[in-house]
């Protein structure tokens, strides 16, 4: 999740991920500081918070709690299909 100091929206959407938590089978949340890198602080600027998801954007400004769970799918999906052309 990229986040900057003193952000509201960005500690509402840590707080709702954190409540997902439990329901579902999230993987472990990197918080970045946005203004510690400055491509990122460009590119992003007042799109902040924004979760990404294997550096996929999912969602920005507020939790899309749907995109989440499509993006989760997605991922699983991915990582069942390299899991079974391994084996």
């Amino acid at each position: 999740m990229l986040s900057r100091e003193g952000c509201g929206l960005c500690d509402e959407m840590h707080e709702a991920l954190e409540a997902l938590r439990g329901p579902l089978d999230l993987p472990e949340l990197v918080i970045v500081d946005v203004d510690s890198d400055p491509p990122l602080a460009r590119r992003y600027g007042l799109k902040i918070p924004v979760l990404r998801l294997d550096g996929a954007v999912v969602c920005f400004g507020r939790l899309d709690e749907a995109e989440l769970r499509r993006h989760l799918r997605a991922a699983s999906s991915e990582r069942l299909a390299d899991h079974s052309q391994n084996t």
